[in-house]
């Protein structure tokens, strides 16, 4: 897989496809504008060797309509204050119009293109869409690694139809930081994994049983695992159809000389709602008409504990119903615990990194991916199809 840093730019027409599926306030404002300052190293890389730059990005959930609020307008005036250089809009991401606006560029330009998600002909990864993105560029680069475990066209069908074709900075560190924690760990290697169901992240613990010392669960996922050892887990969140499955993980782990950790006491409520009474109880002793909403403060001793010698640590997954306040503090505290470790500490994107912003210890992490499903298909054992894509 070329790096972009491998090819000469001078010149070329440059299609980088990023994740700017940024939050915007009620205002049409960006909330947080991280994803954008992620790849500002490839994107300014780009134009500081004379190329012509086009940027791609999807947006919320259009459905294949161009939908005004879901514009990437204030993307583009974000890139370009971050950049300090004036940032064309265009009206599209396809199309005539579109071509002869890139046809026209001048070395050091910067274009972003409309929405690629105003186009179902995007998700459905087709040919002829990607075929239509290939004629705007010279070069394409894909530097979207929360996008490269879906089959869409701006990241699959577009390798397929352009002159040449790379990774981004910011795909390649990612990658290169998940290689580095999974290939040669400094032991113990330590998963947390946490989050609501079993099912979405059976695939990583039962790949993660092949390469980790010790797994930590949390989320309502732990409430399937307690449900299996015969706990009344009251009105807490659990999948039924799941509850085997978690033995047989768990049995597992044990034949491979695994160690999973399981909470021992939780924060409950008898409603979901932020306002609830919270009160704690231990694992065995959840009310019929309360659920757990939280790992509980012996609980997060417990894994504080079972990290303190841990060489390298991956992360993906809340603890609890970490935007209630009430319910946050399980959460925050395995974050400060990882803030305050002496090992590698690599934390899966989505409600995990946000989290880890929220509790004030982004800076105290060894690496935050921007990937949250990406990062889990990873942890699952999974190649993505967008570096296939680049690698064929």
């Amino acid at each position: 897989m070329k790096s972009i840093k491998d090819i000469e730019l001078k010149g070329k027409r440059v299609l980088v496809r990023v994740d700017f599926n940024v939050p915007l306030t009620r205002e049409g404002k960006i909330d947080d504008d991280a994803r954008i300052r992620a790849v500002l190293p490839t994107l300014q890389h780009v134009v500081d060797k004379g190329a012509k730059l086009i940027v791609a990005s999807h947006l919320g959930r259009p459905k294949g309509e161009a939908v005004a609020g879901l514009s990437l307008s204030p993307a583009a005036r974000r890139l370009g204050e971050l950049m300090d250089k004036t940032v064309g809009m265009a009206p599209d991401c396809v199309g005539p119009e579109v071509e002869a606006l890139t046809g026209r560029m001048q070395s050091g330009e910067v274009v972003l293109l409309e929405n690629l998600r105003f186009h179902g002909e995007e998700q459905a990864n087709d040919d002829a869409f990607g075929q239509a993105l290939g004629r705007l560029c010279d070069l394409y680069v894909n530097d979207a690694f929360a996008v490269s475990h879906r089959a869409n066209a701006s990241v699959v069908a577009v390798t397929k139809h352009v002159p040449q074709r790379a990774a981004g900075l910011l795909l390649i560190k990612e990658l290169s930081w998940f290689k580095k924690a999974m290939n040669k760990p400094r032991r113990p290697l330590v998963a947390i994994v946490g989050g609501a169901k079993i099912s979405s992240k059976l695939g990583a613990l039962e790949n993660m049983l092949q390469h980790v010392d010790k797994i930590i669960i949390g989320g309502a996922m732990a409430n399937t695992f307690l449900k299996y050892f015969g706990y009344d887990v009251g009105k807490s969140k659990i999948e039924e159809d799941r509850i085997e499955t978690a033995g047989e993980v768990f049995r597992r782990s044990m034949e491979m000389g695994v160690k999973i950790y399981l909470p021992v006491d939780v924060v409950a409520a008898r409603r979901f709602e932020a306002d609830a009474e919270a009160r704690v109880y231990t694992a065995q002793e959840i009310p019929k008409d309360w659920m757990a909403m939280d790992i509980g403060p012996a609980t997060t001793t417990l894994y504080t504990e079972a990290l303190r010698e841990a060489g390298t640590i991956l992360w993906n997954g809340p603890m609890g119903v970490f935007e209630m306040d009430a319910f946050s503090q399980g959460t925050f505290s395995m974050s400060h615990a990882l803030a305050a470790s002496r090992a590698m500490t690599i934390v899966g994107g989505g409600d995990t990194g946000s989290a880890v912003l929220k509790a004030g210890d982004a800076g105290q992490m060894s690496y935050i991916s921007t990937g949250g499903g990406a990062f889990l298909a990873l942890m699952e054992g999974r190649t993505l199809p967008a570096v296939e894509a680049l690698e064929a």
